[in-house]
């Protein structure tokens, strides 16, 4: 990874020369590092919010598609589309910084390789310097360029000949406020031989880095609950706060502070100290991508607001009218509208006209008697006038009369 390792190697060199302290050199690359990586970070922010935004939505799917893995599937990808959300890319964008932190790593442990640029005779520096000063060396080889290139300026005789860069005989010093960033601070007070300040500062930057996590953690936690809305634009507490994210975010804020406390005993100060004010610096860039980003977001939230308000108003308009017909006509009874049986009732009705029309011309020309047309009339079979076959012909008007009958 030296296209990554060597860039940053000589932007760290450059800033120590400006500023003559690494700490401050280190402070210094660490909010630059930031600032580049801010696009990257205002990606994953924009991601992460749309995500907190959609909870309800998403679990009101997980409950409507319960038993329907499919279409749960397909339900989620076609809101994802809606909101133009991509799933796993503010995972993606997020582990930017920590894909960077690793070659950093490495610039910070091989200091005479990529700040000094000796990456030739690197290993030649250390031997040198650790067979004349053994006891200035511990038993981890790993981190023996940090001690060397401190020890460089005191064996620049012996070191004159194998440099390719003569600043180099310099050196580096690692103090920064008294404290030795070179150095890697032990967990077990107990253990220490010397209580100064540049032991207790060693100490205490791994708990700082750790600290500077849980707070930064805490405040994008409660910022990205303010944003969880239903469908109709309101913000939802009960959603946010029982969200799958907000149970994740929980953990994490547990364990990556743990994590980052263990590991700041085991790798050299200057870490933790980049790591502690990284952790400031994306604490203050979250906050105003937040609300950056609300402003759009809480846009967003009016309009589906005042649609779900007309969506209810022309629901509540509808009930009204449906409320007012049923006080109308209580009993549900409407008429026949049926195209087919207004037809057969016309007919019915006109049958009947020339009927009665028959009757009264063969009465009035002396053909029937009255008496005569009465007789041959079809009897009625029903008592309600308008519904003449509703009765069968051996209806009996009796059936269900009381049968009980006095002695």
């Amino acid at each position: 990874m030296d296209f990554i390792r060597v860039p940053f190697g000589y932007l760290l060199s450059w800033l120590y020369q400006l500023t003559s302290n690494y700490g401050v050199a280190l402070i210094i690359f660490a909010v630059l590092l930031k600032l580049i990586l801010l696009p990257a970070t205002a990606k994953s922010k924009k991601s992460t919010m749309k995500m907190s935004r959609l909870q309800p939505r998403l679990q009101a799917l997980q409950k409507k598609y319960a038993n329907d893995q499919q279409k749960l599937s397909e339900a989620t990808q076609a809101l994802y589309r809606e909101e133009g959300v991509g799933m796993g890319a503010g995972c993606l964008w997020s582990l930017i910084p920590l894909f960077l932190l690793i070659p950093l790593y490495e610039v910070v442990r091989q200091p005479i390789t990529y700040l000094l640029h000796e990456k030739e005779a690197a290993a030649e520096i250390v031997k040198i310097i650790k067979e004349a000063a053994p006891a200035a060396f511990g038993k981890n080889n790993y981190y023996d360029q940090l001690t060397a290139a401190q020890l460089i300026p005191q064996y620049a005789e012996q070191l004159k000949a194998i440099v390719a860069h003569p600043e180099s005989l310099e050196g580096i010093h690692f103090g920064f406020l008294g404290i030795d960033l070179g150095r890697i601070p032990s967990f077990n007070v107990f253990a220490w031989k010397v209580w100064d300040w540049a032991t207790i500062g060693a100490f205490l930057l791994p708990l700082l880095s750790a600290g500077g996590q849980v707070l930064s953690m805490l405040i994008s936690q409660k910022m990205n609950n303010s944003l969880v809305t239903d469908e109709k634009g309101l913000q939802d507490k009960e959603t946010a706060k029982n969200s799958q994210a907000n149970q994740s975010n929980k953990v994490m804020m547990y364990m990556f502070p743990l994590m980052s406390l263990w590991i700041g005993f085991t790798i050299p100060c200057a870490l933790s100290l980049y790591w502690f004010i990284q952790g400031l610096v994306s604490t203050g860039i979250d906050v105003y991508l937040t609300k950056k980003y609300r402003t759009i977001y809480d846009a967003e939230d009016a309009v589906r607001l005042a649609k779900a308000m007309e969506e209810e108003a022309i629901e509540a308009e509808k009930e009204r009218l449906r409320a007012e017909r049923r006080a109308a006509n209580p009993d549900g009874i409407t008429a026949n509208t049926s195209k087919k049986k207004l037809q057969q009732q016309q007919q019915r009705e006109q049958e009947a006209a020339k009927a009665a029309a028959a009757k009264e011309y063969a009465i009035k020309k002396g053909l029937i008697t009255e008496e005569e047309a009465q007789e041959k009339a079809p009897s009625v079979m029903s008592g309600i006038p308008s519904r003449p076959y509703c009765k069968g012909r051996n209806y009996d008007p009796n059936r269900y009369a009381s049968q009980n009958t006095e002695e």
